[in-house]
């Protein structure tokens, strides 16, 4: 204990956090803060302090969905909320080191997504089941950042305000051909098709989610109109008016940004306009820890907009507009987090308390991560000529305002 000890000495300044080690001895860490709830956590047996001392995102992640983590006093997101807090990125000189990342080299062979690792990581993560993310996300299944114009918008109303305004920077009109890169259960491309009567191809590269989509797409009477096939995003072909790939580019992986870049451009039409939404880091490149990589995401990766630029610039891709969203993501993840803990009692009933304690550690660090570490979301949008969209933005206005009475 004496190694974690140290650390959390050293580490915890705002906020009380005790630490009940095995042998029930209290230790007790950081100051009284008015931000911060009190946390009590207990250590179940001698090895945890070790496994989070020797690596402390992934050893306390671990010890927590085993149980040998136990919060006893708030929940896991209070004692994030600690651990974090006490060191924002805008306040801090030095990254944070409680959740460490992977080293470079390693990271690098990580997120080498050719076509059979990018199939298997995406059904590592969204093959869980349909009915386990029907329980923490908005009707509609939208598993990206929703869009706060109203700080009291429930989670649906954030995701309808998303693709609007997704839609608005597409600049629709009836008859137009537009890619779904990274189609998820197919609700934005249903709805681009009935804001702006538009034909349709989504693409993904999990069963699961395709055959909700094209059910719905069935259920919708536009299976002729809303198409959904299951596949690489690098064996498209064909000409598209619009392309929109939102939640898609994380999972790219450094080595391919310029790969995806110079698909987009292939597919996209001379008068075409992209949309690429991107969680992102707000700070340089770096690599994705090791709690991530092993447990969420294989293979995924926030880039920095230095390295979209980089990748995209030398595929002769024009960025129309760039638009950084700070802390919708924050809001996101808190409605998910409140929701995924309301049904508690149906996942661990459909599946099992580890799964439960995941998703739970899981969607508690992400929302700090968009809260306190150097994490955001862009969107940007792309050209491959200069006059397809109106030299200023006024038109994404006028749009956004038209596409409120759409349902």
């Amino acid at each position: 204990m004496w190694l974690l000890d140290k650390m959390l000495a050293g580490y915890v300044k705002k906020g009380e956090l005790t630490v009940v080690d095995a042998a029930g001895k209290a230790h007790r860490y950081g100051r009284p803060d008015a931000e911060f709830a009190p946390v009590t956590v207990r250590l179940a047996d001698r090895r945890v302090p070790r496994q989070i001392a020797r690596d402390p995102g992934l050893g306390a992640a671990e010890a927590f969905m085993d149980g040998r983590l136990i919060v006893e006093q708030g929940d896991i997101l209070d004692l994030v909320n600690i651990i974090r807090g006490s060191h924002k990125w805008e306040d801090s000189d030095g990254p944070n080191r409680f959740l460490r990342k992977s080293g470079r080299l390693r990271h690098r062979l990580a997120t080498l997504n050719w076509r059979e690792r990018s199939r298997r990581n995406v059904a590592h993560h969204y093959d869980v089941g349909n009915d386990f993310y029907r329980l923490f996300l908005d009707e509609d299944l939208q598993y990206s950042c929703g869009y706060f114009e109203d700080l009291g918008y429930t989670i649906e109303q954030a995701q309808r305000a998303k693709q609007r305004h997704v839609a608005a920077k597409l600049r629709l009109r009836p008859g137009l051909k537009v890619l779904d890169i990274g189609c998820g259960w197919g609700g934005l491309a249903l709805y681009l098709h009935r804001a702006a009567d538009v034909d349709v191809l989504g693409i993904t590269l999990s069963q699961a989610q395709l055959d909700v989509a094209r059910q719905r797409a069935a259920e919708a009477g536009v299976s002729d109109r809303v198409k959904f096939e299951l596949m690489d995003y690098r064996d498209v072909t064909g000409s598209f008016d619009r392309i929109a790939s939102v939640g898609m580019l994380e999972h790219v992986g450094q080595a391919h940004f310029q790969t995806y870049f110079r698909k987009v451009r292939a597919l996209l039409a001379p008068d075409g306009v992209a949309l690429i939404h991107s969680m992102a880091r707000l700070g340089g490149p770096g690599t994705t820890d090791k709690f991530m990589l092993k447990y969420v995401f294989p293979g995924g990766y926030l880039p920095a907009l230095s390295e979209v630029v980089a990748a995209s610039e030398q595929e002769k891709l024009i960025m129309a507009d760039c638009e950084t969203w700070r802390l919708h993501y924050v809001h996101t993840i808190d409605r998910w987090y409140r929701r995924l803990q309301a049904n508690r009692a149906e996942i661990v009933r459909l599946y099992d308390e580890r799964l439960y304690r995941l998703y739970e550690f899981y969607l508690a660090v992400s929302l700090t991560m968009f809260r306190d570490a150097p994490m955001g979301v862009y969107q940007l949008q792309y050209l491959r000529r200069r006059d397809a969209v109106p030299i200023t933005r006024d038109y994404m206005l006028h749009d956004e305002a038209r596409l409120r009475a759409v349902p």
